[in-house]
C-alpha cells in the first residue's frame, strides 16, 4: 500500500503523521523493516532529509528502531507517547471529577460563611497569577509551576472560606494531586486553558452570599475543562 504523497507545506510533521498512521494500521508488522529512506522519499514526494527527520521522531517515540547497516524496524504499532498522554488526561479527568464534588460544596458553604479576608486572599491569588502570563494572557511556558501554584492557592482559599475543618483537611491532602493534574494540563497544548472569567464569577458569587449561585459557579468552572478532557479521551 503506497503512502499518500505529502504536499509542499507538509514537510516533517505531515510525514511523521503519515508514517505513524501506516505503522499503527499494520502496514509493516512489528519486527519488520520499513522501506528505505530513498523509497519513502519517492512515495511521499519529499526529500530524503525530510524522511530521515520523520523517522528519527518515530524512533524517539519508541515506534521504530534503527539498526546500523540493517535499516529501520517497527518496534510498536502504538505511539507510547500518545498512550501516556491519554493516561495523564484520564488522571486529570479523575481529579476534576473529585474537585467538582468538593469545591461545589465548599463554594456553597463559603457563600454563607466567608469573611472579608477570605475574599482578599482569592483576589490576591488571581492578581499574582497574572504575573506569570504571556502578552496573550496565557500561562508563560517557562513558569507553568508558579502559575499553577497561584491557581491552587485560589481554590484553597475558596475551600477554606467554607470554614469547615474536615473539608479543609481533605482538600489540603488532595491539593498535591490538584497541582500535579493542573501542571500536566497546562503543559499539554491540546488541553483547555484556564478561563479567568470563571474564577472571577466564582469569587463574585461567594461575595454575593448566594450559596446556590456559588455552587453553580464552582461547578461551571470545573465542568468546562472536564468536558474538554473527555472529548480528547474520546478522540484518542
Amino acid at each position: 500500500m503506497a503512502l499518500r504523497a505529502a504536499g509542499r507545506q507538509s514537510l516533517v510533521d505531515t510525514v511523521v503523521e503519515q508514517l505513524r498512521a501506516q505503522v499503527a494500521a499494520g502496514e509493516w508488522r512489528v519486527g519488520e523493516r520499513i522501506p528505505t529512506e530513498h523509497a519513502l522519499a519517492e512515495q511521499l514526494k519529499v526529500g530524503r532529509n525530510t524522511v530521515r527527520e520523520a523517522v528519527r521522531v518515530l524512533v524517539h517515540a519508541g515506534m521504530l528502531r534503527s539498526r546500523q547497516g540493517e535499516g529501520t524496524f517497527v518496534v510498536s504499532t502504538a505511539d507510547p507517547a500518545e498512550v501516556m498522554r491519554g493516561l495523564r488526561r484520564a488522571g486529570v479527568r479523575d481529579v476534576l471529577e473529585l474537585r467538582i464534588a468538593l469545591e461545589a460544596e465548599a463554594a456553597r458553604l463559603a457563600a454563607l460563611r466567608h469573611e472579608p479576608a477570605d475574599l482578599e486572599r482569592m483576589r490576591a491569588a488571581l492578581d499574582a497569577q497574572t504575573a506569570f502570563e504571556d502578552p496573550d494572557g496565557q500561562p508563560d511556558s517557562g513558569n507553568l509551576e508558579l502559575y499553577a501554584d497561584h491557581d491552587v492557592e485560589f481554590h484553597r482559599a475558596v475551600v477554606e472560606a467554607a470554614h469547615n475543618s474536615a473539608l479543609t483537611a481533605t482538600y489540603t491532602w488532595f491539593s498535591s494531586s490538584v497541582r500535579e493534574a493542573l501542571v500536566t494540563a497546562l503543559d499539554d497544548r491540546d488541553m483547555p486553558r484556564i478561563v479567568h472569567g470563571d474564577h472571577h464569577a466564582l469569587m463574585e458569587a461567594i461575595a454575593s452570599g448566594d450559596p446556590d449561585a456559588a455552587a453553580r459557579a464552582a461547578r461551571t468552572l470545573l465542568e468546562r475543562p472536564k468536558q474538554a478532557v473527555e472529548s480528547l479521551l474520546t478522540e484518542s
